[in-house]
């Protein structure tokens, strides 16, 4: 099963100022999907209609970060500032429903300056877990996936407040609504526990495909109801074709049904320690990486979240892509631009590793 890649708007394309160019520049260079942290100053009408014009899905946006002058990067851990978060969750929703995009990262945030992380820890957690299930209450009125991603304490934000799965996990548990999944960056990981492998395979039933239920493959036709994107996969040996739902929540939960929507988390990828190109000097065995999560049978994405080393050219087309590859990689001639898995065939560069 290849897998699908997402280019991150707040960290490639640097060169180019907007969202929407640099979201036409993803698409250029063979994105069909793309993700951004809180996308201030850019109306959600623009960005939209640039993914409709260069027909790329947003996969992937974050609640607003707070008060930067302040030094927060999030608030849903943060005690006192529940107001706050729900107001910027609310307008992360009504961003997230007017571009179309299924995922929002809830950023817990740092612990806050002045204090001792051991003493307000439990106090942290139960904040998190309050606004969370706001959260899950909230985005389950809307088909929409809340996300909770580990930041590394050790290197890139030594205050923040969820640094490790294991911690996340516990969180999740605690929190118990199947619309919260695992955000699990790479880069972040490595840094904090390493054992990539395993912890894939740990916290995958967090992050993977949990698929339509078996009492989903009930009969139901007519005008008010859809088609499953899963296609009836995982709903049990019974099932011989697609199942079909209700389009709206109400329906749903009329019957007793989950969302429509895969509940499926997110993959981010760098190269550690420098936080550039899979392909660039590292810890990391990308290649190797991705045919575990091919393993796993991973159909979400995998978004790239690292500060470019190279550049691609602006308006560069897929088919130029031979031309300005990274070094170590060798174009892919056995798919077709866009489409296609040929073998070890990474769709976000159109690329497979050299051996």
């Amino acid at each position: 099963m290849a897998l699908r890649f997402s280019a991150n708007l707040s960290w490639l394309f640097p060169e180019l100022p907007a969202l929407p160019a640099r979201l036409e520049a993803a698409a250029a260079a063979g994105f069909g999907a793309v993700e951004a942290a809180w996308p201030a100053g850019c109306p959600a009408q623009e960005l939209r209609a640039a993914a409709e014009r260069a027909r790329v899905r947003i996969a992937l946006l974050n609640t607003p970060p707070g008060d930067p002058e302040a030094g927060e990067l999030g608030l849903a851990a943060v005690p006192g500032r529940q107001a706050a978060f729900r107001q910027g969750l609310e307008a992360a929703v009504h961003y997230a429903r007017a571009v179309g995009c299924p995922r929002i990262h809830v950023m817990a945030g740092r612990v806050p300056l002045g204090t001792d992380r051991a003493a307000v820890a439990g106090e942290m957690e139960t904040t998190f877990i309050e606004n969370l299930k706001y959260t899950a209450d909230l985005l389950s009125q809307e088909d929409m996936i809340g996300l909770l991603e580990p930041i590394n304490n050790r290197i890139t934000d030594p205050r923040y407040y969820l640094n490790t799965p294991h911690q996340a996990a516990a969180i999740l548990e605690k929190v118990g609504r199947p619309n919260l999944k695992l955000q699990l960056d790479l880069f972040h990981c490595q840094i904090m526990d390493g054992n990539l492998s395993r912890n894939l395979e740990t916290y995958f039933p967090l992050i993977g495909n949990t698929l339509c239920p078996d009492h989903w493959g009930v009969a139901l036709t007519g005008p008010s109801y859809s088609r499953s994107a899963v296609a009836g996969r995982g709903c049990g040996a019974a099932l011989g074709s697609p199942c079909l739902m209700p389009k709206k929540a109400a329906g749903r939960a009329a019957l007793g049904m989950a969302s429509p929507l895969p509940s499926l988390g997110h993959i981010q990828i760098a190269q550690v320690p420098g936080r550039h190109e899979p392909d660039s000097p590292g810890e990391l065995n990308f290649p190797y990486i991705f045919e575990l999560l091919e393993s796993l049978s991973y159909t979400g994405y995998v978004g790239c979240e690292y500060a470019p080393k190279g550049e691609w050219p602006a308006g560069l087309s897929p088919t130029g892509r031979a031309k300005h590859r990274p070094a170590g990689w060798e174009l892919c001639k056995d798919r077709q631009v866009l489409g296609g898995t040929g073998s070890g065939c990474h769709p976000y560069l159109g690329m497979r590793a050299l051996s």
